[in-house]
């Protein structure tokens, strides 16, 4: 009894964390910068590119992206994505670095894709 009482203890607090993350780094009006023509930069790897992604977004892993950011127009808006929102933060802080000025967290693709249906 006492073992189940700290587990479901440690599964709330993941799912509390997990929750201030997302409501901390998200940023708000996505939807509408899409339906502004926002580009959605998927910074995944090839591989997990390819087992699902929204459509239209393009593909720039965070691995190449110091590098492969020249590819991208600094006067367009970008949606970062990745799996669970961490790598697109790292994304978006590059670019920014970089002088893109319209450069927005989107976090997990799915989430976002959610959001856009």
């Amino acid at each position: 009894m006492k073992n189940g009482l700290i587990f479901c203890g440690i599964i709330l607090t993941v799912y509390i964390v997990y929750r201030v993350y997302r409501y901390q780094t998200l940023d708000k009006g996505l939807d509408t910068l899409i339906q502004k023509g926002a580009i959605i930069l998927d910074v995944r790897t090839e591989k997990e590119f390819k087992t699902g992604h929204i459509e239209g977004s393009v593909n720039i892993s965070l691995g190449t992206i110091r590098e492969r950011y020249t590819e991208l127009n600094r006067d367009k808006t970008y949606i970062t994505v990745c799996s669970h929102g961490l790598r697109s933060i790292k994304a978006e802080k590059i670019l920014k670095e970089r002088g893109f000025r319209h450069v927005h967290n989107g976090g997990a693709w799915s989430d976002l894709q959610g959001l856009i249906k």
